[in-house]
């Protein structure tokens, strides 16, 4: 008993860190764009070769040949989880390049409550009260954002943040519904799907350095490829509301990054809609959270014998 409970614990602990590292790598996604002087389609398409191309080499050397099978096999429902995905990639780029980087991380937190409002419409998944509230401060946190777009290109920049928010929750919708969809094979099809769109509109595909195909590379590495892994693998050993919010990490390490590297720093209305945003992400997850203990038969009794 003593040794299976320890076991546990260690396979926790593991999952905190590998989610934790996940987090810290997609939060590198600003700060690879703001090093790469180049359009956003050119860098969308080195950075969907690179990271579609790693991810399927990563499916290889796991699954063998299943692996290649299920990015060429996808179906009608995995190419839908697939475009949803590219949709979202090809907003946030230019995203990032036209508003400020704490603009795209606040609005991209909002994320959760808008799969909530399409689960809602789509499968009909009654939202708890605790959400809803979550919502509408959220909500508040996202026009604060909003009424502070000075320029054409902050509009632009936060509308396209917008339609990443929107498009990735619909994905996340999608594999809800669809749940045997091959998560990891969509991830690498929508990167070479990206990397094929950009194509026709990218101006400099062929005018970059040795230096910036490294840097491609390690923005396709570390920031798609592991940071995919790293989070699939944690994910295995949490719950998932924990996983989630372990992963909102994500939102204030981008523009950290950014502000470390290039001291861009966040407006004044940047930080007080995304501690609202911020905020209500994690008052919700911990909600959810406490509420499946209650109703979890194994959890409750623990919970109980913990109380003084």
């Amino acid at each position: 008993m003593r040794q299976g409970r320890s076991q546990h614990r260690t396979q926790h602990r593991t999952g905190i860190v590998l989610v934790t590292a996940a987090a810290v790598a997609w939060s590198t996604a600003p700060f690879f764009t703001r090093l790469l002087a180049f359009d956003s389609w050119t860098i969308l398409f080195w950075r969907g070769l690179f990271g579609g191309g790693l991810i399927t080499a990563l499916l290889f050397l796991t699954q063998g040949r299943s692996g290649l099978f299920d990015v060429l096999a996808l179906g009608r429902r995995g190419w839908l989880v697939a475009s949803l995905s590219t949709l979202g990639m090809l907003a946030f780029i230019p995203a990032l390049q036209l508003t400020s980087v704490a603009n795209v991380a606040v609005i991209n937190a909002a994320g959760p409550f808008v799969a909530a409002a399409l689960a809602w419409l789509w499968l009909r998944e009654r939202a708890h009260l605790r959400t809803l509230l979550a919502c509408l401060v959220a909500l508040c946190g996202v026009v604060i954002i909003a009424g502070g777009a000075a320029t054409t290109s902050d509009i632009a920049g936060i509308c396209l943040a917008g339609l990443m928010t929107l498009a990735i929750a619909a994905m996340t919708v999608a594999v809800r519904r669809y749940k045997q969809t091959p998560m990891v094979a969509a991830a690498a099809a929508s990167n070479l799907l990206g990397s094929v769109v950009s194509v026709p509109f990218a101006h400099d595909i062929l005018g970059v350095t040795g230096a910036d195909v490294f840097i491609f590379a390690m923005f396709g590495f570390f920031q798609v490829a592991m940071g995919l892994t790293l989070f699939v693998l944690g994910s295995r050993l949490l719950p998932s509301g924990q996983a989630s919010l372990i992963a909102t990490l994500e939102t204030p390490l981008m523009p950290f990054w950014v502000w470390l590297a290039f001291q861009e720093l966040p407006t004044t209305r940047a930080l007080a809609g995304g501690a609202l945003v911020i905020g209500a992400v994690v008052a919700d997850i911990i909600g959810d959270n406490r509420a499946q203990r209650r109703e979890d038969p194994v959890l409750a009794p623990a919970e109980a014998n913990r109380s003084p």
